[in-house]
């Protein structure tokens, strides 16, 4: 198949799955590049543009909650965590509501925008909120199920969704579950756990590693809260190092919901890829390379897990 973005699919799948008649589609004026323009088009009448105003839409899609509907709230992971944090904590999260977040533009790969627009917290500040469901899918074909899964979910769920377009890496016997991840190559000398568009580059990195000599087990964690703590202990356990691989910073993502469960139940030696800077402008590929998430440094940091066991 061709690259698809996870933004793309998150459109195509409201439009899918949407003609449960409960399901409302709010945006904060960004509907062509949430792509929500897809379910507009096809179900006006359950269309909601709330202009540029992110915390009122959280809010308004609480209320839509509240009534019984099934509330998709879209704007940029920027917006969506970072500027309607407050709402989204009191008035869907503490009320553990039905309204589900699709966050989109997540990462660095959101490339010329910088900074302002890179959210590379979101998933730490998700986290945070108790009862939230914390959705990172890698391709096409998991973003499409990450929302039928969150359609039928009763509770509020964050999914974060890209601007890059991506290669699949799940099969066509691919099955999704809020809450469990994917082994997606078996190894014995080390595990790399990642999540989002670093899943592809884990995948790179374990042939690199194959190459030299080094079997790398990966493991797809699209679910970061509730995170597989199974699939993540016995990593641990048979293969004795871990690395993990995300587009956040490296506090309070991925890479520490990993050591939470590795260092309360196997403890083994941890690398962590992310970042701990702002992001700047640039191409996503240059970009990537400048903060250091790519297949070649993944190489190197398995090796680093390796020689401290």
């Amino acid at each position: 198949m061709a690259k698809r973005a996870t933004r793309e699919s998150y459109g195509a799948a409201l439009v899918e799955y949407g003609s449960n008649p409960n399901i409302v589609v709010l945006d904060a004026d960004l509907s062509k590049s949430t792509k929500t323009d897809m379910f507009k088009k096809t179900y006006p009448e359950r269309f909601i543009n709330m202009g540029i105003a992110e915390a009122n839409m959280m809010c308004v899609a609480a209320g839509l909650a509240a009534s019984g509907k099934i509330a998709f709230a879209s704007t940029f992971a920027m917006f969506a965590a970072g500027r309607a944090f407050e709402q989204v904590r009191n008035s869907i999260g503490y009320t553990h509501l039905n309204v589900k977040i699709g966050a989109t533009h997540a990462g660095i790969s959101v490339g010329e925008d910088g900074a302002s627009h890179q959210c590379l917290e979101d998933i730490a500040l998700m986290r945070s909120i108790p009862g939230m469901v914390v959705i990172n899918p890698a391709d096409d074909r998991e973003a499409m199920a990450a929302v039928k899964a969150a359609i039928d979910y009763e509770g509020p769920v964050y999914m974060r969704f890209g601007r890059l377009a991506v290669d699949d890496v799940n099969g066509d016997d691919y099955k999704f579950e809020i809450g469990k991840g994917v082994q997606l190559k078996d190894g014995k000398d080390a595990t790399i756990v990642a999540t989002g568009l670093m899943v592809e580059m884990a995948l790179k990195a374990a042939d690199m590693l194959k190459a030299e000599g080094i079997d790398a087990r990966v493991v797809n964690i699209h679910t970061i809260k509730p995170i597989d703590e199974d699939i993540i202990i016995k990593a641990a356990k048979e293969t004795g190092a871990i690395v993990t691989a995300e587009e956040h910073y490296v506090m309070g993502g991925l890479g520490s919901a990993v050591t939470e469960v590795v260092c309360a139940n196997a403890p083994v030696p941890v690398k962590i890829i992310g970042t701990d800077r702002f992001g700047k402008s640039g191409k996503p590929a240059e970009l990537f390379e400048e903060y250091g998430l790519t297949p070649e440094n993944i190489v190197k940091q398995v090796k680093a897990a390796i020689a401290m066991k």
